[in-house]
C-alpha cells in the first residue's frame, strides 16, 4: 500500500482543535475530530475487484465475539477489522445514500417516493469507465423501482434513488437480481465494482444474526475466490441500535466493518474511529476517483491502514 497526501481534497468541515487520525466529541463519541485530510490510499497494482456487502441493524457487540456469528468472527480474525466504526444516522436509507453518494441529501426517513437529483459513485464510475453491478437479492427485475417485492426492500437499494440512473435504461440495467452473481463468478465476468444487498431476512433486519451469518458463509467464500489480485471486500452494516458516533458526521451507532480478500491486511484491527464516509473515501481512492462530498472532508479518516502492503 502506498499513501499520497491529499491536500487538495480538503473541504470546509468545521473541526475542533486536534489533528491526527481521530474522531469527535461527547460521551457517545470517540476522540477528537481529524482536521487534516487523510492521505490518498493506493495499492500497486490496484485491486482487480472491489465488493461491498451491506447488512442491517446490529450493534458491534451483538456480532463480534458472539457464538451466533462464527463465520463473521472468523473473517474478522483472518482479515482486517475496523473496531470503532459508526453508521451515519438512522434509519436505513440515509446510510445507503452516504455510502454511495457521500451525503444523506437531507433525507431522514426510509421514504420510497423520494429521489436524489445529484451525482453518485455510479456517475463517477461511468465517467471513468469503471465497470460495476449492484446485485440485489429478490429484486424482481433490473430497473424495478417499486417500494418492495417479497423480501426485497427499495430502501436498501440506494441506486434506484438517483434520478439520473433510473432515467437511463442502460445504467439501471446494472442493478440486477443477486441470482446473477453466481453466473458472473462462474464465467469470470465480475465487474470491477460489486455491490450486494441481501434481502430483509438474510441481512439480519427481519431475521437473526445466525441467519445472516449462515447466508454470508455461503455467499462470501466464492466471492473472495474471484476478487483477483489485491481484491477487496468491504462487509459493513447500515446502522446500529444506538446513537453512538464519531468524526463529526456520524451518529448511527457502532457497527461492524470488515475488510477481507487478497488486498486486506491479515489479522489487523483499526482502532481509529471511522464511518461510512471512510468506506466511500477508500473505495474512491482505490478506483482512482475524486472523493465524493463528505468522503472528501478533512474530518473523514481512511480505512487505508486495513489494506495490505505490496
Amino acid at each position: 500500500m502506498r499513501l499520497l497526501r491529499a491536500g487538495s481534497l480538503v473541504i470546509g468541515c468545521a473541526a475542533l482543535a486536534v489533528s491526527g487520525l481521530a474522531a469527535c466529541g461527547d460521551a457517545s463519541r470517540a476522540g477528537p475530530i481529524q482536521t487534516h485530510a487523510s492521505p490518498v490510499a493506493r495499492m500497486d497494482p490496484a485491486p482487480e475487484h472491489i465488493a461491498v456487502i451491506v447488512m442491517e441493524n446490529e450493534e458491534y457487540g451483538d456480532v463480534i465475539g458472539r457464538r451466533s456469528a462464527p463465520f463473521i468472527n472468523g473473517l474478522a480474525k483472518r482479515y482486517a477489522l475496523a473496531s470503532r466504526m459508526f453508521g451515519i444516522t438512522h434509519p436505513s436509507l440515509p446510510n445507503y445514500l452516504a455510502l454511495t453518494g457521500g451525503s444523506t441529501f437531507g433525507i431522514s426517513s426510509d421514504c420510497t417516493d423520494c429521489s436524489v437529483g445529484a451525482s453518485s459513485i455510479v456517475t463517477q464510475m461511468t465517467a471513468a469507465r469503471v465497470s460495476w453491478k449492484a446485485y440485489m437479492q429478490d429484486l424482481p427485475a433490473p430497473c424495478f423501482t417499486g417500494s418492495g417485492a417479497g423480501e426485497y426492500a427499495k430502501r436498501h437499494d440506494p441506486f434506484v434513488y438517483y434520478r439520473s440512473l433510473v432515467a437511463d435504461r442502460r445504467l439501471c440495467g446494472h442493478v440486477v437480481p443477486l441470482s446473477e452473481l453466481a453466473a458472473d463468478e462462474g464465467a469470470r465476468t465480475l465487474p470491477r465494482f460489486i455491490w450486494i444487498t441481501p434481502n430483509v431476512c438474510n441481512d439480519m433486519h427481519d431475521c437473526s444474526v445466525t441467519t445472516g451469518d449462515r447466508f454470508l458463509s455461503q455467499l462470501v467464500p466464492p466471492l473472495l475466490a474471484e476478487l483477483g489480485r489485491n481484491g477487496l471486500l468491504f462487509l459493513t452494516w447500515d446502522e446500529g441500535t444506538t446513537n453512538d458516533g464519531c468524526c463529526r458526521l456520524a451518529a448511527g451507532g457502532r457497527i461492524v466493518t470488515i475488510v477481507a480478500g487478497p488486498g486486506a491486511r491479515a489479522h489487523a484491527t483499526l482502532k481509529t474511529p471511522v464511518d461510512h464516509y471512510s468506506v466511500l473515501q477508500t473505495i474512491d481512492d482505490l478506483l482512482g476517483l475524486p472523493r465524493l462530498r463528505n468522503a472528501a472532508c478533512a474530518c473523514t479518516p481512511s480505512l487505508a491502514p486495513l489494506l495490505a502492503d505490496p
